[in-house]
């Protein structure tokens, strides 16, 4: 039987991909589970139109995703802490930390999306990742100063 992938499987293939399986595999798992459907010239053309609103849709989301890039690069994160001897921090600066500054400021990125690659554990001036699309990253100037 030929059918249309509405969703990635991995065994099989992407989303989109026309594909032949047995029968039995199409009717009793793959369809019931909204995985595929049939292919017939009615589907196809279907899904060749929800292809074309997917592909504008996920263009906006680039290009907005690409402007809040350019926003973040503008932006400073100032985290104060208690140091002690030789200006280290008590603890880290962690991604929740950041996450609620730029909350602060206006910005909504989650934790899981800010990558910092090393603790930051003592003073100064630090560029943070932050993942804003896949496949598109910002960053972010980190301050962190030394509370009296």
């Amino acid at each position: 039987m030929k059918i249309i992938l509405k969703d990635n499987v991995e065994s099989l293939g992407n989303m989109g991909d026309t594909i032949k399986v047995s029968d039995g595999y199409a009717r009793n798992y793959l369809i019931p589970k909204g995985l595929a459907i049939e292919a017939s010239s009615k589907n196809i053309k279907n899904l060749d139109h929800e292809k074309s609103i997917i592909a504008r849709k996920t263009e906006k989301q680039r290009l907005e995703a690409k402007s809040l890039t350019e926003k973040l690069s503008k932006v400073t994160c100032t985290i104060s802490r208690k140091v002690g001897e030789q200006d280290k921090l008590f603890g880290s600066v962690t991604s929740k930390d950041i996450e609620d500054n730029l909350r602060d400021q206006g910005f909504e990125i989650a934790r899981k999306n800010i990558v910092i690659e090393e603790p930051i554990k003592k003073l100064g001036e630090f560029m943070v990742k932050v993942k804003v699309y896949p496949g598109i990253f910002g960053q972010v100037k980190v301050a962190v100063l030394g509370e009296e």
